[in-house]
């Protein structure tokens, strides 16, 4: 097995990934399959104390995303259709990050 090795900055923190493959161009898909960039800050408040989360609604619905820790803005991974392996920061039609801010659920 031949293993990459990727350092993804999210806001202060950096987050280390290995992934591997059988082969040079598997190991290479597999880092591919991290196709975000970094984020530097919260697209709402500016803040740089960001976080990954992972959370699970309806005991069935997976979501993992960059939450800013000073206005709880949240900013969700998308999955590609055909490969829900591939993950990438989910944009706006303008082509912006689709940061979103903490909506409070009523009582």
């Amino acid at each position: 097995m031949l293993q990459l090795m990727t350092t993804k900055r999210i806001g202060r923190r950096q987050f280390h990934f290995t992934v591997e493959g059988k082969n040079f161009h598997e190991a290479v898909a597999e880092y591919d399959r991290l196709s975000f960039q970094d984020v530097a800050a919260c697209g709402l408040c500016g803040s740089d104390n960001l976080d990954l989360t992972s959370r699970v609604a309806q005991g069935k619905f997976k979501y993992t995303s960059v939450k800013c820790r000073d206005c709880k803005g949240d900013l969700t991974f998308g999955k590609r259709e055909d490969d829900d392996q591939t993950y990438f920061l989910r944009r706006k039609e303008s082509g912006e990050l689709d940061w979103r801010p903490f909506e409070k659920k009523g009582d």
